[in-house]
């Protein structure tokens, strides 16, 4: 219990919050989020109602939640790199890593606490935009099922890129590269991944269809790369047919959020034991060579 605590009460953390929360631009940036999410939603209703005879109809409120929560979504997908690509690299630019890892703190406690007081940001703003969704339930044709679900994959999303923006900043020396390295790999999971899920598809059956005639063994190389595209997979939760022609004719009837949420977490786990392992790697040689001797 004592070492549970140690990882998310500590004074690494408390220090993050503080700088990261006492500054009036980020307060000024949720207000600005807010004011353009409400500002399109009042839009939204004004020329549905307006420009259609049915007035604001169930249908239009869920079309209303899905371009909120894609919204938020490319507002993730954006400003999560900027915020933790920087977290490692930053501190060993200022030459203040150093004198952080001298302190009593764990590597496991100084990534966990320098990923969580990034996101945490955007937590706060998620949770500042629920209010807006009170319009959605107004007019009926969304759950409150379906929002906790796409807060899910929000969440999810963004301790993955956090989880991959604190990596490349702990493995590169400069905050530019690892900045840039990031949001390649953005440019990659949000774009790259469908543009690749439609040619190996494409490939797949034409060469299934070309030696048998028919599509009749399964492939699941398709389905691995489109579980790694949080838009798609969280569009796939409010269409359930999306894609299920390919899947089809793939043999695969596998539910995209289950991928997903399974890749994700194996992603997010994998980049925080690389960010972990390489924060001290000097240090952990000179003990062994100690030992050793």
């Amino acid at each position: 219990m004592d070492r549970l605590q140690a990882l998310f009460i500590n004074p690494v953390l408390n220090k993050e919050i503080k700088l990261r929360f006492r500054s009036f631009k980020n307060f000024l940036g949720i207000f600005l989020f807010l004011a353009v999410c409400g500002a399109v939603c009042l839009a939204f209703i004004y020329i549905e109602t307006q420009f259609t005879h049915d007035g604001f109809t169930s249908s239009d409120s869920k079309n209303l939640f899905m371009l909120l929560s894609m919204g938020q979504l490319g507002l993730i997908v954006f400003i999560t790199p900027g915020l933790t690509a920087g977290t490692i690299s930053g501190e060993r630019e200022k030459q203040t890593l150093n004198i952080m890892l001298t302190t009593q703190q764990s590597s496991t406690s100084i990534i966990l606490s320098k990923l969580f007081s990034s996101v945490l940001f955007l937590i706060l703003m998620l949770i500042a935009s629920l209010p807006l969704y009170s319009i959605v339930f107004l007019y009926g044709g969304v759950s409150p099922q379906m929002v906790f679900v796409t807060f899910g994959y929000q969440l999810l999303t963004m301790l993955t890129i956090g989880s991959l923006g604190v990596m490349f900043s702990t493995i590169s020396r400069k905050t530019m590269v690892s900045t840039i390295t990031t949001y390649g790999m953005m440019l990659f999971l949000v774009v790259g991944t469908v543009i690749l899920f439609f040619i190996t598809v494409r490939l797949i059956i034409g060469f299934q269809q070309g030696s048998t005639g028919v599509s009749q063994s399964s492939n699941i190389f398709p389905y691995l790369i489109l579980i790694l595209n949080p838009a798609v997979a969280m569009f796939a939760s409010f269409d359930s047919n999306m894609f299920m022609y390919e899947f089809q004719q793939l043999g695969i009837d596998w539910p995209l959020w289950k991928g997903f949420t399974l890749g994700y977490i194996a992603i997010t786990m994998f980049s925080l034991l690389i960010a972990i392992n390489r924060l001290r790697p000097r240090m952990r040689a000179k003990t062994k060579i100690k030992k050793k001797g």
